[in-house]
């Protein structure tokens, strides 16, 4: 798309987002049920759009796709009448004859910038809440998954005018155009690289940003773990959409005194996953290469191959692959891996493992498995992380009453549900002073030896 015609959208937006801000309640919950029913009515057509891009699954798109986005929509629904309604909070001694409360206003005309590898689920999944917080919104769906956006396009189309929602597609030129302009409020998912570009380019409007990134999560099995539930909980999370997940885990952390029985485990779960005529593809063929370097440079090092290793089709099919005795100064075990590739690396002790996680940048999700409560609690006391999941991977993606994001390199800001409500609204703070009494004029000069002592009662004790 032409800057001339992304200035026009813009513009546009800019004009109505006073409009959209004074939407109600009900007025906005009215678009989110247009929009849910556009996406269930679409069904079919996203799971087109999906097999043409890489081969996704009909299953895996109806549950990682079309599910996430319903499911947030009618969430918003359920609840937005509540997120709207002002919240009164405490007052303080010292400021008697005032009230306070707090408003979520919009934030005004705002970005969205999805990646590729869940293209629908990151595009409308944010939109929902922009929309539940009353914004116009510009959505700019990945240009590697073509079929994918023009589907987007499509569903919003259908449910919005364009100025109050559009759709841009276009290459990474026109994400840059975008990104440099002045909104309200960017909303990114993706790399960790590419996410610091974004916030440089933010920085300079002052635009406020929400980044989804990612980075290695990593998988912690404790010696109690229930084995056979764990492997078939890894393998799924694991090789879930070709691997493709920001929050797969990307290196599993066994005690070496369970690593045999483990890894034997691990290797028939992930069998009976299906073969790879059933399963996904790599995206595209540079990111099939990228992976396959991976691969190489594991496995000439020293790297032993457990289950897997097979590139099919180009290089973009590949078979779910677990590697163990990978050096830990390889690519495999210091870069995000975004596809099929599992590292194991063996600990023996707690303090082992806290130490290999806190020498890399700080993880989108943590997991852990184990029966011991003590274990888990002391996990959580001495590593960090944007969410964590004990006992299984990825579901937390779905639980829309916790926050979802990353820390540090792993992301800034929260999204989903109320989180994502919040992240696309203002949190204003409303005081009101009555008229008739105010105790902090008690304290205004001319000063005295009485008001100083109000004062120092004030200073110490209010």
């Amino acid at each position: 798309m032409s800057s001339s015609e992304i200035d026009r959208i813009f513009a546009l937006q800019q004009a109505n987002r006073l409009r959209v801000r004074a939407t109600t309640a009900a007025e906005r919950i009215a678009k989110l049920r247009k929009l849910h029913d556009a996406v269930m009515a679409r069904r079919g057509e996203i799971r087109a759009a999906m097999w043409a891009d890489y081969r996704k699954p009909a299953s895996e798109v109806d549950l990682t796709e079309t599910f996430a986005v319903v499911g947030e929509a009618r969430h918003a629904i359920r609840h937005l009448r509540r997120w709207m309604r002002p919240r009164r909070v405490r007052g303080r001694l010292a400021l008697l004859g005032t009230s306070s409360k707090i408003v979520h206003e919009p934030k005004g005309v705002v970005l969205i910038v999805a990646p590729w590898n869940f293209p629908v689920n990151l595009s409308l999944g944010p939109l929902v809440s922009a929309v539940a917080a009353g914004n116009c919104a510009i959505v700019k769906p990945s240009e590697l998954t073509p079929e994918s956006a023009k589907c987007i396009r499509r569903i919003v189309e259908e449910v919005f005018d364009e100025s109050e929602v559009a759709v841009i597609e276009g290459d990474a030129s026109v994400a840059q155009t975008l990104v440099a302009m002045k909104f309200d409020h960017i909303f990114f998912t993706g790399s960790p690289a590419v996410g610091k570009e974004v916030m440089k380019a933010a920085a300079a409007n002052l635009t406020s940003v929400t980044l989804e990134l990612g980075g290695k999560s990593p998988a912690i099995v404790d010696r109690t773990a229930d084995l056979d539930e764990a492997a078939r909980r890894i393998a799924w999370g694991k090789f879930l959409n070709v691997g493709q997940v920001c929050i797969a885990p990307d290196y599993l952390l066994v005690d070496e005194a369970i690593e045999q029985a483990f890894t034997g485990k691990l290797v028939a779960a992930i069998a009976k996953l299906g073969g790879t005529e059933t399963r996904g593809w790599v995206v595209n063929e540079r990111h099939a290469a990228r992976v396959r370097k991976l691969f190489d440079d594991a496995v000439s090092r020293g790297a032993r191959i457990v289950t897997g290793g097979e590139f099919g089709e180009g290089g973009r099919r590949v078979a779910p692959t677990v590697l163990a005795a990978v050096p830990p100064d390889s690519p495999l075990m210091n870069d995000e891996i975004f596809g099929p590739l599992l590292p194991i690396v063996t600990y023996r002790s707690r303090e082992e493992a806290y130490g290999i996680i806190g020498a890399k940048e700080k993880p989108l999700v943590l997991y852990v498995f184990s029966r011991d409560g003590d274990v888990v609690d002391e996990v959580l006391a001495r590593t960090s992380a944007g969410g964590t999941v004990v006992n299984h991977t990825l579901i937390h993606f779905y639980q829309l009453n916790l926050p979802f994001g990353g820390v540090a390199n792993s992301g800034t800001g929260r999204g989903h549900g109320f989180y994502g409500f919040e992240s696309f609204s203002n949190v204003r703070g409303v005081l009101e002073q009555s008229m008739r009494f105010s105790s902090i004029e008690l304290l205004f000069p001319p000063y005295s030896r009485l008001k100083q002592k109000l004062i120092d009662i004030t200073v110490r004790f209010l």
